[in-house]
Parts: structure tokens; sequence; C-alpha cells
């Protein structure tokens, strides 16, 4: 990519587009939804715009892709709009994609904040030269139960309103507790917090700066099974991966499958580096205790490290980034330029 555009930064008052790309959780879960709109509007002082795709049924929405991809070039084509939101993520996002007209978005630069199944649409933004935002999506950042965590405003804001997220610092404590969205009254609880023990540091020792891509583990791999969506691989040279699992808790084995898969077609050979977000480690519907998550987490660790060096011995692989499915989070650009600096061991955006 030879020229890159960061989309212009809001200001307190700016109109932002609440869109839908993959599903939608209003319609059943109307008081997160609501609390995403309001602190949106009383916390960071934006004007949130409800586009239809925001509170339509899922079904709908599922049988209707091209609705979906209509809703993100309209956000992305209306001059009164300066950021578009995500509600959630999904699992068939991927299926808008060839509704997409790229031009549109290239032609209109918009900054897009969204994580999980929103990877397709940052995807997309990447081969056109575009930076989005892997994080700030409404259901699981702005409507977050509790307090906002001061780490997730803070980044947030950064996301928002500069001109560059900056120099990434671990957060001081973490949670991958899920509270029940059915359960309104959970909006006011604050989830079960743990000491963040920090980075780890694994690979190679030399500092480097690239452009990064990637999101979640599990979209990328959708992606590379479709194969009509992945960046040109020469376009990948000296990139640096983002990579991140999700609430559906995939085994070490599951990761090193589409690890591999990754290395056999030449694309991990390409990258400087490796940052890697926290592994969420339990759910609704998988509770482990604290030394079940923390042994989890170093499986993946473990399997990602021995992946990377089998095929790029050379590339530093940071674990425990506060991105993802946890929290706090901060919002990582996609397609932002970042410097990876194993020797201070520092992160830092330009």
């Amino acid at each position: 990519m030879s020229e890159w555009v960061v989309p212009p930064s809001l200001e307190p008052g700016d109109k932002v587009a609440v869109v839908s790309p993959g599903t939608s959780l209003a319609e059943k879960y109307p008081h997160v939804y609501e609390l995403g709109l309001e602190r949106l509007e009383e916390r960071f002082g934006l004007d949130p715009v409800e586009f239809p795709t925001a509170t339509a049924d899922p079904e709908w929405l599922y049988d209707n892709p091209e609705a979906r991809a209509r809703d993100v070039m309209d956000a992305f084509a209306d001059p009164d709009i300066r950021g578009v939101v995500t509600t959630i993520g999904g699992y068939d996002q991927v299926r808008i994609l060839k509704h997409l007209d790229p031009e549109v978005l290239a032609e209109n630069p918009t900054r897009f904040y969204g994580i999980s199944d929103n990877t397709n649409v940052e995807t997309v933004l990447w081969n056109e030269g575009v930076v989005s935002f892997y994080g700030g999506t409404l259901f699981t950042e702005f409507a977050m139960q509790g307090s906002m965590h001061d780490y997730t405003v803070e980044y947030l804001e950064r996301a928002l309103f500069s001109d560059s997220l900056g120099e990434l610092r671990p957060a001081e404590r973490f949670t991958d507790e899920d509270l029940d969205w059915a359960d309104p009254e959970t909006l006011d609880e604050r989830r079960e917090m743990e000491p963040n023990p920090g980075w780890t540091w694994r690979g190679g020792d030399e500092r480097v700066t690239g452009r990064t891509w990637g999101g979640c583990l599990s979209v990328v791999d959708q992606q590379l099974s479709v194969n009509r969506y992945v960046p040109d691989p020469d376009a990948l040279d000296g990139a640096v991966l983002l990579l991140e699992t999700s609430e559906e808790l995939p085994s070490a084995m599951d990761v090193r499958w589409t690890m591999t898969a990754m290395g056999e077609r030449g694309l991990l050979e390409r990258f400087d580096a490796v940052l890697v977000g926290r592994a969420k480690a339990r759910s609704l519907d998988v509770e482990r205790s604290p030394e079940e998550r923390a042994a989890y987490r170093e499986r993946q660790r473990e399997t990602v490290a021995e992946v990377v060096a089998e095929y790029n011995s050379d590339a530093p692989v940071v674990f425990d980034l506060d991105f993802g499915h946890t929290a706090p989070v901060a919002p990582v650009p996609v397609g932002g330029e970042v410097t990876v600096d194993p020797g201070d061991e520092r992160i830092e955006f330009a």
C-alpha cells in the first residue's frame, strides 16, 4: 500500500453512526443498547445516529446481508457522520463483503470501531489503505457493566479524538468474567477483577516498526478459507500481526491449526512482529478456576510462540495485550503504524 489514510479525528458534538454489520442484540437486550447510546452521548459528548440495522431483528439481518452492507456504506458516505460504531460482532459478517463497494469506503474515510466479526469490514478497509480500530464496540465497551474502566475510557478517548493512539501500556487489572445481559441489574455490577501480571515477550529481540493487520483469529481463519478478502501477501511484508481469540474459547490445537495454515501459506514469515490480545478463558457456559484459566492462557501462549518461531524465528511475539474480548481494552488501530521494542518492552502507535 503506497499511501495510507487515518480518518479525521472526532470532536465533541460530532455525529457517529451506530450500525450492525454483523448481528444486533438491541431487541434482545434493549437496556444494554440504551446504556451504550447514553454513554456515547453523555460520557464522550457525541451524537449517536441509529442506522436501520442497529436495532433490526437478528433473523432479518441474517437474511439481508446487502442491507447491512448498505448501512456501512451509507454511514461512510454521509458527510455529517464522523465515526461508525458497531453494536456487536456476530459470525457471518463475511457474507456482507461482496455487497460492499470498497471505493465508497476509500473515498469517504471515516473512523470505524468494532471487534470480533468486525475484523471483516476492517480487512476491506485495510485493503483500501484506510485505518480502522479494533475496539470501541457499543455493547462490550461503551455499555460495559458497572462504571467504565478508566483504562478503557482513556484509550477510547484517544481513538476517538486524537490523531494517534500513542504508547500502549498494560492495564493494572483485568477480567474475563461475563455478567448476564438478560438481567438489567447487572449493568450496575462491577465484574470480578484480578491483577495483571503484564505482557509476556517471546521470540526476536530487534526493534521493529510496521503497519498492523489482523483481528479475531476465528475470523482470520474464515477469511483464509474464503480466500477472497485476505490482503495480498506482498502487502503484508514488514507488517505487524494482531491476533486475539474470542468467547468461543478455542483449544490450543484449534489455534495451532489456524496458525499453521498461515505459516504454510507463507504469511507468518512476512510479519516483523506479532501482538496477541489476552485470551478470554471462561464464559457464561464455561466456568474455570483461576488456575485453570491461567493454564489455558499459557497453552495458547506456548502454541502461538512455537508456531511463529517455526516459520519466523526473528519476529518478537508479545502476549496478553489489552485488546479483544477481555476487559478493560484499548481500541488498537488496524493499519496503523506501530513500533514494537523488545529491548525496552514498549509498544507505541504513531
